[in-house]
């Protein structure tokens, strides 16, 4: 049986980026482990249920897996995890991982193993693509260097934070996604003019956003050949 690893937030989770890529790897007979910073249950971003954010639709879709999924309240922590062990691995995205996934050494590590595995993918969406800034090789490169990257872009972090940097819950921004990686030496394109963004660069495949969800998870299966 297929095997993948989600590395999930534990400071806020974006919705639809964690269930839809989850319920999708279930879909196709994946056996799906989900792991956190601490292995503390995996915590769901409000505003990512929010009718005034999404539809209806969507905010009873995430918040009925979000409050049943065994994996979500009961993960593994990401130090016991190895990129060997899964055939592929995927970080969602949202805000909260600039605090948390982003910075933490065994998810780079993983994600590390996981691009540099012989067979395996990892898949990174919206904000987790900024542990792109922080991951490096062996030889201690960055791992994004020269690699064709999306993600969640400058032009709408613009339409969250306030002139300071704030969140709307308060908190202060640590940084932005796309002036991280694009410094770590990434070719970054956010493709803003398309409807989806989705890039595959060898092993590594990123997504720009919620909306792209779907078909990040449709084509890390086609990339798994599954």
């Amino acid at each position: 049986m297929s095997s993948a690893l989600l590395v999930v937030s534990e400071e806020g989770y974006w919705g639809e980026e964690c269930v839809e890529p989850l319920t999708t790897l279930d879909d196709a007979g994946f056996d799906v482990t989900v792991a956190t910073p601490s292995g503390g249950p995996a915590v769901l971003d409000e505003r990512s249920v929010d009718p005034e954010e999404v539809d209806e639709e969507t905010a009873e879709w995430v918040r009925d897996v979000h409050e049943n999924d065994d994996r979500l309240n009961d993960p593994e922590p990401v130090a016991t995890e190895e990129a060997a062990d899964y055939d592929a691995v995927v970080f969602p995205g949202g805000h909260g991982t600039a605090w948390d996934v982003n910075q933490d050494e065994d998810a780079r590590r993983i994600l590390r193993n996981a691009v540099a595995g012989d067979s395996g993918k990892a898949l990174v969406v919206c904000h987790a693509v900024g542990i792109l800034a922080w991951t490096r090789t062996d030889d201690g490169s960055f791992l994004v260097d020269g690699r064709s990257i999306t993600g969640f872009p400058n032009a709408w972090e613009e339409g969250i934070v306030d002139d300071l940097g704030r969140m709307p819950d308060g908190r202060k921004l640590p940084y932005w996604v796309e002036d991280e990686v694009k410094t770590a030496g990434a070719d970054w394109d956010a493709e803003l003019d398309a409807a989806t963004s989705v890039t595959v660069d060898g092993d590594l495949l990123t997504a720009r956003g919620p909306g792209s969800s779907a078909a990040a998870a449709e084509t890390l299966l086609d990339e798994l050949d599954v």
